[in-house]
């Protein structure tokens, strides 16, 4: 759990505490983990706290506590169990949280700490460009979740990966098999309604056959919709709800009200706040016509 090669991430010791943690967090806040080698709950949440360091690049940073190397600290801070995480701000204790909590709690107490993702340094946002190969990420995943099969949190992002090339069954059961703290993550739930749409692919043609069909007749409503799960599904969210709006354009009526039914439930899974706003006022429009 040590060591982890991130930027934002270090090791703190009573010798260092000063300089690393209280001044530091004059200039960014600081998260410590006070956790312990034998501590199962701390297997799961430290890597999902590194994780986190990554992607809010700098916002703020993780201090690693071994409580059972730095008993002085642990004493400080009054630490009765592990895993406990501390927030550091402006040289203040700001509280801390004992348990292993999951990923969508512990972005909402970053949130209301004031902590918030910064942008991605320039190289990394150049790295985040280049178009990722969704089945040659399974291989990796897979590889990652065999070479370290103690950690959970790769088999949720199996499962995700899995989920955006349509292998839904293997998905389900990774899903099923994640412990508590993991299965109410926010990712997870989210992962669980796509599951709900991957259902209906079961059987259904090939995005290039269903591509075909609609440019020899494009009032297949039917090809229309499979086509739209499929790029929803495969994480093309906009050409996937363009192609609902498409429907309802078409025929407000078809399949029982199926375009509106599906858009509101494809709201429900994604995450762009903005996209979801767009397309539910086009929808709105194209319903009172």
């Amino acid at each position: 759990m040590t060591n982890a090669p991130n930027p934002h991430v270090f090791d703190a010791t009573a010798a260092t505490f000063e300089d690393t943690v209280i001044r530091k967090s004059l200039e960014t806040p600081v998260l410590v983990d006070f956790w312990a080698t034998w501590c199962a709950p701390c297997k799961t949440l430290g890597p999902i706290l590194e994780k986190l360091a990554a992607e809010y690049h700098g916002a703020f940073v993780l201090a690693k506590v071994d409580v059972d190397k730095e008993q002085e600290l642990a004493a400080a801070f009054q630490i009765r169990s592990v895993p406990t995480i501390a927030v550091v701000k402006d040289g203040q204790l700001l509280g801390a949280v004992p348990g292993a909590l999951p990923e969508g709690q512990l972005r909402e107490m970053l949130k209301q700490v004031g902590i918030e993702p910064a942008a991605a340094p320039v190289e990394d946002a150049v790295a985040q460009a280049a178009p990722i190969d969704p089945h040659q990420e399974v291989l990796r995943l897979r590889n990652l979740a065999e070479a370290e099969p103690d950690k959970a949190e790769h088999q949720l992002d199996l499962a995700l990966a899995l989920l955006q090339i349509g292998a839904a069954g293997e998905a389900e059961q990774l899903l099923d098999a994640l412990p508590a703290n993991l299965a109410t993550d926010d990712r997870a739930i989210k992962a669980r309604a796509k599951l709900g749409f991957a259902a209906l692919l079961k059987d259904a043609p090939p995005a290039e056959v269903l591509e075909t069909a609609l440019a020899r007749d494009p009032g297949d409503l039917r090809a229309r919709h499979l086509l739209g799960v499929r790029l929803l599904v495969a994480g093309d969210a906009e050409a996937g709800l363009a192609q609902f709006i498409e429907m309802l354009r078409r025929n407000k009526a078809f399949g029982d009200g199926l375009a509106r039914k599906t858009l509101i439930d494809a709201f429900r899974v994604l995450d762009d706040d903005d996209l979801v706003s767009r397309v539910r006022r086009q929808m709105s429009a194209l319903l009172l016509v």
